[in-house]
Order: C-alpha cells, then structure tokens, then sequence
C-alpha cells in the first residue's frame, strides 16, 4: 500500500539529500537543519512530541540566526539549456502534466484496487496517496525524457529546495499554530467579540464577516490552513451554520478560497510572494503583492457574493 507513512520515509530521503549537499559544501547549519526536518518525517510517528517539538525550535534557531544558505549547484550554460529544450521540444511539459493527470486518474480508479485487509492507496488519504503515485511516475519520465542519472532527480531538488530555504516549512508550521490557537480557544474568544460588536442578524453581513475575517486573519498568520480553524469555529460554525442555517460545505470551500485571496496579499506568505521575488532579483521585494492585489481584493468580493447565494 502506498501509504502516507511511506511518503514521509521519501521526504525524508530528500531531505537527507539536501542535508548531504550542504554539508559536502560545508554549509554545516544548514546541513543540520535539513537533516533535523527529515528526522521528524522519519521518526516522527516514535518520537514524543516534546522532542518534535525541541528539533523544531532548533530548526527555527538555526533559520532565525541566518543559517539556513542556498548552494552552488552546477548548472547547464545558457546555450545548452537552449539546446536541450530544442531538442527536447514539448515533451518537456509531460512530466509536469503527468502529476495532475496521474493523480486524478489514481485517485478516481486506482483507488478501487484493494483486497483482502489492503489497497493500492491509503484509504484515510487517497488524494495525497495519488498525488505521491503521480509523482514517482513524472520523475520516471523525466529521467527518461532528459536521459540524466537518477541522481540528477535529488540534485535538483535539493537546488530548489534550498532555493526556496527555511519558507519551505512555513505552511506546515502555520497550519500547526492555527489549530494550537484553535485549542487555547481564540475561535471562541472571536465568536463573542463578533457577537458583541457586530449586529450580524443579516446572513450577507455575515458572509461579508466571514469572508473579510478569513482574509484578514490569513494575512496575520501567512496561511489560510492556519486561519480556517479560527475564524470557522468562530464566525462560520455559529453564525452561519447554526444561526442562519448555511451549507457547511459551501461555507468551508468559498472560505478557503477567500483566505487565499488573503495570501496574495501578505509578506507573511514568504514562500508564495517573497521567495519568487528574490528568485526574479525583483528590484522590489512586495512587486509580487503589488501585482497579486487587485485580483485579490476583486476576487474577494465575487466570493462574498458567491457564498451569499449559493450557501442559503
């Protein structure tokens, strides 16, 4: 069964490589962070979670004092790239394709192959199980396609990874803290300090409510992951479930959708808005923002207004 504990154990085999790469460039501290982050998928189903928790303050040491450098990898010179995409031509694209093709493909009719006591794919998350299927297979053809060593696979993934740096852990970290701020019971903290301040009677005000929230909140943390449990349990369960009597599932999808509109729009994002920016050499480290908010702040509204008639 391709399982999500076997997807770890190939994370973790990545990060491992990366941690190789750094440290063969005696790039020390940044060796011990990617190493730390691919002993948590590792290990991290037999360690307590005080530990898990101990590494990941480490990790966060390491990053805050500057640690956490990119490598200097080999790459072709302009006129081979030139030339291998000339040769190349379109099938560039199919391993890229493959991913999304693949994964529905999987997640739609390899999913029914199961037996006696096991399946193909775990059945608690089919679609990453997919999603991780798909993958081994774009790699695959890639190899193919380009003719390069499986190795060429963990190079360059360790470029792009060390490329992106210590934001690459950001969405696992904020989707973290928000259920953590779920549990201390600021959910329940926003529930009253809405229903005290704001007459919320109308469901398009509080749509509207739910809406902004999730923007605003997901702009403050940099995640929508992190801001969905918050303001739901806050402003969307009560209010528009229970009080107005809303589809919860309409709620949750166009919710989600309006905290993204949130994360066109913060600095907070730093692996969506910041690192791309510093990858172009962008004179401007917010031109990314700059360009992402009209459509943001347009696309906001369309979800109030989607949410208002869809959910009642």
């Amino acid at each position: 069964m391709i399982s999500m504990t076997l997807l770890y154990y190939v994370a973790a085999l990545l990060f491992f490589a990366v941690a190789f790469f750094s440290f063969k460039d005696k790039r020390y501290s940044s060796a011990l962070f990617w190493f730390s982050y691919g002993l948590i998928f590792l290990l991290g189903d037999f360690m307590p979670p005080a530990l898990v928790g101990a590494i990941v303050v480490l990790m966060a040491i390491v990053a805050g004092f500057g640690g956490v450098k990119g490598g200097n990898y080999q790459t072709l010179e302009l006129q081979q790239r030139l030339s291998s995409v000339k040769r190349l031509g379109n099938a560039l694209f199919i391993p890229a394709l493959m991913i999304p093709l693949l994964t529905v493909f999987s997640a739609l009719v390899l999913v029914h192959i199961k037996g006696d006591g096991w399946s193909l794919l775990d059945p608690k998350n089919t679609t990453l199980s997919a999603l991780g299927l798909a993958a081994f297979f774009a790699v695959l053809a890639a190899l193919y396609f380009t003719k390069e060593k499986p190795q060429q696979a963990f190079k360059e993934s360790s470029r792009l990874i060390e490329a992106i740096g210590w934001a690459f852990l950001l969405p696992q970290l904020l989707a973290t803290l928000g259920l953590l701020f779920n549990q201390a019971g600021v959910g329940e903290t926003v529930s009253q300090l809405t229903s005290l301040y704001l007459n919320l009677n109308h469901p398009l005000l509080a749509v509207a409510c739910y809406a902004i929230g999730m923007a605003l909140f997901t702009v403050i943390m940099g995640n929508a992951f992190a801001a969905f449990p918050v303001i739901t349990a806050g402003i969307g369960i009560p209010l528009l479930v229970l009080q107005h009597g809303g589809d919860p599932a309409i709620m949750a999808a166009i919710g989600m959708f309006c905290g993204y509109c949130g994360t066109l729009l913060t600095p907070m994002a730093a692996n969506f808005n910041i690192v791309p920016a510093a990858l172009l050499e962008l004179p401007d480290k917010n031109a990314v923002i700059k360009a992402q908010a009209p459509t943001a702040l347009l696309l906001l509204g369309v979800n109030i207004a989607l949410m208002y008639l869809l959910m009642f």
